[in-house]
């Protein structure tokens, strides 16, 4: 018998037990979706850095070790979705197992978490940043944020300059380093979130929404794994986009609704079932 009759994608990214986001999202919701998920982790946390303490184990040196039984058991792939990378070690230990895992079935997701608000994460050195480039180049889809396509592009951060063009033209940049499609998530505009998607080859759709109340950890993750699942289901992206935004927003507004802290994240688990 064998073990690839059901879709199956691959989540490379870490584990925190309290506090609502990467893997404790992620699995869920492309359960949800239909799709079986396979959580390779990246570090194991007691809960996210967003909390003043966190027990924080490393699985760098794991990771390899754990992907290898997975080739044992001849496992398939039709997705692979990467989050957070906590090192340069990280970042080619994941370009590798694209390589292994990948076939001509397989989208790839990559999620290039590097900062916020116009700044990098105080972990990410410049010779990160640059991994992190190189590894978009291997992916299908790559969701940045406004800073994060800044950084990727080397253009300054300026949400004053950042109008609907700008979005495209940093897009275009985006793809023409590799990757077929590119969605610029989150970039503000007043009290307007915008999402750009870009296709190479089609023009872009600009997905927006309204801002609720301030931001939540664990969104991003929410987004990305939407999108994974909807790209393994054989959805169109724009349309994936749409999904993903409505339904985060509908988790903010039970968020506010129900008094949940910031640092908790965001009460999906009340309206997964509209997934």
């Amino acid at each position: 018998m064998s073990h690839n009759n059901q879709k199956k994608i691959m989540l490379i990214n870490d584990l925190s037990g309290f506090g609502r986001c990467s893997v404790a999202v992620q699995l869920p919701i492309i359960s949800q979706m239909g799709v079986q998920c396979c959580p390779l982790p990246t570090s194991i946390l007691s809960n996210h850095t967003g909390f003043p303490s966190f027990y924080f184990d490393d699985y760098t040196k794991r990771m390899e070790s754990y992907a290898i039984e997975w080739e044992k058991l001849g496992l398939e792939f039709r997705g692979i979705c990467t989050g957070f990378l906590g090192s340069h070690e990280q970042i080619g230990i994941v370009e590798r197992l694209i390589d292994r895992f990948r076939s001509e079935d397989t989208v790839v997701l990559v999620d290039p978490v590097m900062g916020d608000y116009g700044k990098k994460y105080s972990s990410y050195t410049d010779e990160m940043c640059a991994d992190l480039k190189r590894l978009c180049a291997h992916a299908d889809i790559i969701t940045p944020n406004l800073t994060e396509a800044c950084i990727l592009t080397g253009r300054e951060y300026d949400e004053e300059a950042a109008t609907d063009k700008y979005l495209e033209e940093t897009a275009a940049e985006l793809a023409a380093m590799g990757p077929e499609s590119v969605v610029i998530t989150g970039a503000p505009r007043g009290e307007i979130l915008r999402n750009i998607v870009y296709r190479r080859g089609e023009s872009p759709v600009m997905v927006n929404s309204k801002k609720i109340g301030e931001s939540r950890s664990g969104t991003g993750d929410i987004f990305a794994a939407i999108l994974a699942a909807d790209a393994v289901n054989g959805a169109k992206l724009g349309e994936s986009v749409r999904k993903a935004v409505r339904f985060i927003s509908e988790c903010i507004i039970k968020a506010v609704e129900m008094d949940i802290p910031l640092t908790d994240g965001v009460p999906f688990e009340e309206v997964m079932y509209k997934l």
